[in-house]
């Protein structure tokens, strides 16, 4: 890869929690305008790893680092903290809509960002409902409180709340885990749609998922006396039809994990 095709990187990046190493000199590059899966078993960094990327970890006692991260060239460690999540948005899990109406949801970041142009603030409520596939479904009940949406419905408005501050990137964290597998297939066709516009990080431990959402795939893995090591890292076709290591063939096949 060019370095304009680069979005994040990851340098010899190690992260504890106290005394315990979680992630164990990463060194990757993550595709501009790409979907990139992160698979791995239980408990092997996935989620730390993610959450890396906005800093997120920061908010945990005891977290310390080595090793740099840069966005786009930048050392993110070097940025506002802020303004760096601003720019890299993140869907969790579960979805978590705010005990709010689903406008307000929606426009939350640009109104505490200091947005006030009602005008201004319709218009971002519109284009990111559309662009998380929700507008046909809920423009006409904006003042609909979020938490009365199906499950499959709060995370795309989820998605949509992050789409509205404009990031550059979007963390996912198994975001469909917890959908059915209508609701799944709605995010996995979005989640292709966003990377034309978006840099996309998907954690998952759903296999098949990972092979129809993404372009490029890392696989990671704790053995015996290391936790959260980079195996293997490469276009998601090879790694799933040609990898490079045993361990991720293992893995992929059902071997373990």
């Amino acid at each position: 890869m060019t370095g304009s095709e680069i979005k994040l990187e990851t340098q010899n990046f190690d992260l504890y929690y106290g005394n315990f190493q979680a992630l164990d000199d990463i060194s990757l590059q993550i595709p501009a305008n790409q979907v990139t899966a992160i698979i791995g078993p239980s408990g092997c960094g996935k989620s730390t790893f993610l959450r890396a990327f906005n800093r997120m970890n920061d908010l945990i006692p005891g977290v310390h680092t080595d090793g740099e991260i840069s966005m786009e060239g930048e050392n993110i460690f070097n940025m506002d903290v802020v303004a760096l999540r601003r720019r890299v948005g993140m869907v969790f899990q579960r979805p978590n809509p705010f005990p709010k109406s689903i406008y307000d949801n929606v426009t939350y970041g640009p109104r505490v960002n200091g947005l006030r142009d009602r005008d201004k603030l319709d218009e971002i409520a519109e284009r990111s409902l559309r662009g998380a596939a929700l507008w046909d479904e809920v423009k006409d009940d904006l003042g609909k409180s979020g938490l009365a949406l199906s499950g499959g419905q709060q995370q795309r408005l989820c998605i949509a709340r992050a789409l509205a501050v404009e990031p550059d990137v979007i963390l996912m964290d198994e975001p469909a885990s917890a959908l059915d597998p209508i609701a799944t297939l709605r995010i996995e066709e979005l989640i292709r749609e966003l990377k034309e516009d978006y840099t996309i990080v998907i954690v998952t431990h759903n296999m098949q998922q990972a092979g129809r959402v993404s372009d490029y795939t890392a696989f990671f893995y704790t053995d015996e006396s290391r936790t959260g090591i980079l195996v293997e890292f490469d276009n998601t076709k090879k790694i799933f039809t040609n990898p490079s290591d045993q361990r991720t063939e293992d893995y992929i096949t059902g071997r373990f994990g």
